[in-house]
């Protein structure tokens, strides 16, 4: 096993300029076997999303302790030696604000790197910054300027330019050095505990979703839907579900199968034909030409759907303006918290976490710390969130 102090990042820098091109199937295991070999590999990804329900993949990149690599999605069809580096619990995968990432990776492999070290989250919880990007983290701890011009690139054009490979293999190039550096701080800290409980958190978040269960539940997105009478309720869950299946089968953005607000303005105003739906000022005439009959079929089914399944989950009635006051004293518990252990107060309460603390008395009869502040940030303020709560 290497020792991480063979990992350089200057030679790395230097690497960077010659990354190694991995297209095919033979030479991805030939390098993912040495992987496995390593404490830690930093990895990045460069995609497309620009007319797509999916990222499509243009780049995965990794970095080890000898040089960056350049794995071409266009090219390789067996992931299977990727993905067993991947669940490896003996080599540690760093990567930078890797939300995107790993979604790309649950998609793309099926599976989503763990352990994962994301030294955005660490910088957080050092105090550096809620969403501090890879290039001023760099010009922080390193004295390296990136650039940024690449950022829009076509990454699914080929050959991709010099200055496309450079970019995307300097984004992997400065990782280790980065969490070296992070670590020697971070682990000294109080926070730590509370770090590593994030990471698992947000790997699993990503790895646990339910493509099926998110399309029967997008419906209650629409909080400005929340009065609606129980028969409309049925037809703006079908139609929501509908359109999230039609955008994942048809890989399209979902505005581009049929907007938010034109399922809003369809559920009020409730057309009955294709003329009406015309009418639809949202609308456009090509998703009423191709979409039209499927639409109206979910409007006119709905009152038979309430009599068969029942009423379906209500939207919640948005809370008493009221909240907004008392939100703020909340936040300031939070902050004070925050403050004392130099970790940024972004991190530690959002506002979606207030909501679901005040609606746990709907729930329990009483205030309740709800599941999102469970762990660290319980034990830090939950008693005196609680004892704020329990005046009002």
């Amino acid at each position: 096993m290497k020792n991480i102090k063979s990992y350089d990042w200057k030679a790395l820098e230097k690497s960077a300029q010659t990354p190694v091109y991995i297209d095919t199937n033979e030479l991805l295991k030939v390098h993912c076997d040495r992987w496995l070999t390593l404490p830690m590999i930093a990895i990045d990804t460069e995609f497309q999303r620009v007319d797509t329900f999916y990222p499509v993949a243009g780049l995965i990149q990794v970095g080890d302790d000898m040089g960056c690599y350049l794995i071409d999605p266009l090219k390789v069809t067996d992931y299977e030696p990727l993905k067993v580096v991947f669940q490896s619990s003996k080599v540690l995968k760093i990567i930078h604000a890797g939300s995107e990432d790993l979604e790309l990776f649950r998609k793309l492999l099926g599976v989503v790197p763990q352990p994962l070290y994301d030294t955005q989250l660490a910088g957080a919880f050092l105090g550096w910054g809620f969403t501090m990007g890879l290039q001023r983290m760099l010009e922080q701890v390193l004295q390296v300027s990136i650039g940024k011009a690449e950022t829009t690139s076509n990454w699914l054009q080929r050959p991709l330019t010099k200055n496309q490979e450079l970019y995307a293999a300097l984004d992997v190039a400065y990782l280790v050095a980065v969490y070296q550096f992070q670590i020697s701080q971070i682990q000294h800290r109080d926070c730590y505990g509370w770090f590593l409980e994030d990471s698992v958190k947000s790997v699993e978040k990503v790895a646990a979703v339910n493509e099926a269960l998110e399309s029967e539940d997008y419906y209650l997105r629409f909080s400005q839907m929340w009065g609606l009478a129980d028969y409309k309720l049925v037809a703006l869950k079908d139609l929501s579900s509908w359109r999230e299946r039609e955008s994942r089968s048809r890989n399209m953005p979902r505005n581009w199968v049929l907007k938010n607000q034109s399922i809003i303005s369809i559920i009020n105003q409730w057309p009955t034909s294709v003329a009406q739906l015309h009418k639809i000022e949202e609308m456009r005439a090509k998703s009423v030409r191709e979409d039209g009959e499927p639409i109206l079929e979910i409007l006119a089914n709905a009152k038979e759907r309430l009599k068969e399944s029942g009423p379906v989950q209500g939207i919640k009635k948005p809370l008493d303006p009221l909240w907004n006051k008392r939100f703020r004293k909340l936040k300031q518990i939070a902050i004070s918290a925050a403050d004392e252990q130099d970790i940024v107060p972004e991190l530690v309460l959002r506002k979606k976490d207030l909501e679901a603390l005040v609606r746990t008395k709907e729930q329990h009869g009483q205030y309740q710390i709800p599941k999102s502040l469970m762990g660290w940030r319980s034990e830090l303020f939950g008693e005196a969130i609680l004892a704020e709560m329990a005046q009002y």
